[in-house]
């Protein structure tokens, strides 16, 4: 048992779990504290060349944990070998009304239903950019993650990614096209082939276009079909992107499954995640990566995402419920 378990998470766990996210996220903008809770560990070391960037570590923190780049550098001293940020909009926008995120910790998850809340892409362009002015994370690649804002009407989805893409594309070191939130009215209708074809289009083209091409991945979700996998991959290879992050959150929900509407994150997905994770993997080109999030809340279930797969593991979920030791817990080091 840790601080954390013993103490900090009971205490976390007492608040509204957005409110304890705020405030969580608020305490590690403060570098020292970061710092002090690593307890003088360094950084697991599992060094690994994907993407052409160097990852010091495989396990990252995944897209919606950290939504407006608030806390990138704690996120590299607790221990990470990378961050994706984001979902970032193209417009600002406050998401869907509260409550809206809900804790079950007998069964090690969560639901939310938060719609992506973020401050807009320009103003965490603005916000990365003063990062990226004063510190190198040359170990510690930055993704970003897109999302459709709401206000957009599903067929003009492909400029609205785009001119978000527009904004960030000097900044992040991947990025990672979400079309797989529940959250969002039609969002995933974008996996429809025609659909998915012009909007990867429309962002490689400019992509290609800027002066250095940034390696996109599309995220997909573990609601689809197994056998339409085939196809949805076939589509990022048409357009070169560099792989697939399996899964964003589920709407299944099997008997004993929490019935809040919303996507369910954590242990519940462990096992569709692994899954879709195996299924993927024969599927893709040898020069594409996989990533896999998805109910990862211990050191087994990412050797087990590793062996089913897996380049890179995120967490998201099993940060909530193993707090600041995360990266040392699922890496079993030291």
């Amino acid at each position: 048992m840790n601080l954390y378990s013993t103490l900090a998470r009971p205490l976390l766990f007492q608040l509204n779990p957005e409110l304890a996210h705020h405030l969580t996220l608020a305490s590690l903008r403060i570098p020292v504290l970061s710092k002090l809770l690593t307890l003088g560990r360094k950084a697991p070391n599992d060094p690994v060349k994907l993407l052409n960037l160097p990852f010091r570590n495989r396990l990252g923190i995944a897209a919606g944990l950290d939504k407006n780049a608030e806390a990138v550098l704690a996120w590299r001293n607790l221990g990470f070998g990378f961050a994706e940020l984001g979902t970032v909009t193209l417009h600002p926008q406050p998401g869907n009304p509260k409550p809206r995120v809900f804790r079950y910790p007998s069964k090690q998850a969560l639901i939310n239903r938060l719609g992506f809340p973020n401050l807009g892409a320009a103003s965490i362009a603005a916000r990365i950019r003063r990062l990226r002015d004063r510190h190198a994370l040359q170990d510690f690649p930055i993704g970003i993650n897109l999302g459709k804002s709401k206000i957009t009407p599903l067929d003009q989805a492909p400029i609205d990614y785009l001119e978000s893409l527009k904004l960030l594309q000097p900044l992040g070191d991947y990025f990672v096209i979400n079309i797989s939130s529940p959250n969002t009215p039609g969002l995933r209708d974008l996996a429809k082939p025609d659909d998915l074809r012009r909007l990867l289009s429309t962002l490689q083209d400019f992509n290609r276009s800027c002066s250095k091409t940034k390696p996109v991945l599309l995220k997909v979700s573990p609601d689809v079909e197994f056998s339409t996998l085939p196809e949805i991959v076939a589509i990022t290879r048409e357009f070169d992107l560099a792989g697939i992050v399996a899964t964003n959150t589920t709407l299944h929900r099997d008997p004993d499954d929490p019935k809040e509407t919303g996507g369910l994150s954590g242990r519940p997905l462990t096992d569709r995640a692994t899954a879709m994770t195996q299924t993927l993997r024969p599927l893709l080109g040898s020069d594409q990566i996989l990533i896999g999030v998805g109910g990862v809340m211990s050191a087994a279930d990412y050797q087990s995402r590793r062996s089913a797969g897996a380049d890179l593991v995120q967490i998201y979920t099993g940060m909530v419920y193993l707090g600041p030791d995360a990266a040392w817990e699922i890496l079993r080091t030291s």
